[in-house]
């Protein structure tokens, strides 16, 4: 089975090194490791077969959805809504302006569930102001690159959803739920480094808002904000499926976008539903190349090979987990979050479960670390785009992102050994494992 290994991460790293798409990469690595052991026809069989198998399911429908709802946000003028409240919670700490990119992008990830969109959208309005009242370029385009994923930990967070299909039905509901504090102490995080590099700069105070303009800022970004609240009380309360409140989501933000705030209008649609299905389609064509390469690891005995070898470094749980992040963190380095979710699940999960650690405190913790790597070069997305609306270089960024970074890796050590943090809201408001 050592070939099976060989052939499988050999060709995957080499069709990666030569630019060949990722989910085409993905597709041609486990069709060659079936062919090890059956024949040409058989191995194109097999992985076509699990690719449409595991894209016929319900509970992928909320993906489109949720890019739908996301992009129609994104074009609807929330952002800027979003950053003026931001400005009145956030105006009296120093460096008002860095606190409140990392506020409106907690806020604004959560509603579009995209750190990319989220760096792009808040770090592109906050940029020339932070220029403009003498910040340094590469701070600003740190802060907004560190904060950015917060989104995706604070639902809906179509991360989780991908997730739970790849581990067999794990509760969507439980994991949004369990996002919400990691996701939090992720941003206050990424505000506390923020406060002390800003005060070390002598970056300013904002002026303190007058009761009419805090009440404006307010008022209008409460319709945005309800979002969250429509979707999460929904599906807490049982009265709809997390599938079901994607698709309340397309409603409420085409009402918001369209008819309510009057940023697009019914000519922009179609642009915005072929972006989002060309979104769509990328994902999803992941997600159905992963499942025919995660049952090539399986029929090759892999995930038992690697979780085999991860039990002989040690019997501490404690270090076997440190392994696991150490091993993630490295892999968010160069590899996308979504084909990492998808091909590292079904490999990490039975070693993890051996150990006795939750599903969805798991789902949570790989999350983290791969919203670690999305802020990472040499392929991290939000590093990308951050740098790029911040106007700034990959190599000025990189030092300011250190501190970050380091914060960062503590509190994933501390999400990942105090399950509580995870678990608590969950156990509280659904009564799971109970």
């Amino acid at each position: 089975m050592t070939s099976a290994i060989w052939v499988l991460f050999g060709s995957f790293g080499f069709l990666m090194v030569v630019g060949v798409p990722i989910a085409f990469a993905i597709g041609i690595s486990a069709t060659l490791t079936f062919l090890l052991f059956m024949g040409f026809e058989q191995s194109i069989f097999i992985v076509a077969q699990q690719m449409a198998s595991g894209l016929d399911s319900f509970t992928l429908l909320a993906i489109p959805f949720f890019i739908l709802a996301g992009n129609i946000m994104n074009r609807g003028g929330i952002a800027m809504r979003l950053i003026n409240l931001a400005k009145v919670l956030a105006g009296r700490l120093p460096g008002a302006l860095a606190h409140c990119n990392v506020i409106a992008n907690m806020m604004f990830g959560a509603i579009s569930g995209s750190a990319v969109a989220s760096a792009a959208a808040v770090g592109g309005v906050m940029a020339p102001l932070q220029k403009k009242e003498g910040y340094d370029p590469a701070f600003s385009a740190a802060v907004n690159i560190a904060s950015c994923p917060t989104g995706l930990l604070i639902p809906p967070s179509a991360t989780l959803i991908v997730y739970s299909l790849i581990t067999g039905g794990t509760s969507i509901a439980a994991l949004f739920v369990a996002g919400y504090v990691p996701g939090i102490l992720m941003g206050l995080s990424v505000m506390i480094i923020a406060f002390f590099g800003a005060r070390r700069r002598g970056y300013p105070v904002a002026p303190r808002p007058s009761f009419h303009e805090a009440w404006v800022s307010l008022r209008d970004a409460v319709l945005p904000l309800g979002l969250i609240v429509v979707i999460m009380g929904g599906i807490i309360s049982g009265i709809f499926t997390a599938t079901e409140a994607s698709a309340i989501a397309v409603v409420y933000s085409l009402v918001l976008a369209l008819v309510w705030y009057r940023e697009i209008s019914v000519r922009d649609l179609p642009r915005i539903i072929v972006d989002s299905a060309v979104t769509t389609s990328i994902v999803l064509l992941m997600v159905g190349a992963s499942i025919g390469m995660s049952r090539a690891m399986a029929f090759a005995g892999i995930p038992e090979m690697i979780s085999d070898a991860l039990l002989g470094l040690s019997s501490n749980p404690l270090m076997i987990l440190l392994a696991v992040n150490v091993a993630l963190l490295v892999v968010g380095t160069f590899m996308d979050m979504t084909p990492a979710l998808l091909i590292f699940t079904p490999i990490f999960l039975p070693v993890v479960t051996d150990l006795g650690m939750d599903p969805v405190h798991f789902g949570i913790v790989m999350a983290f670390n791969l919203c670690i790597g999305i802020c990472t070069p040499p392929v991290g997305s939000a590093l990308f785009i951050g740098c790029s609306v911040g106007e700034t270089r990959i190599a000025d960024v990189i030092r300011p992102l250190l501190p970050f970074f380091l914060a960062l890796m503590a509190l994933l050590l501390v999400v990942t050994y105090v399950p509580a943090i995870s678990l608590f809201l969950p156990r509280l408001l659904l009564g799971y494992g109970s």
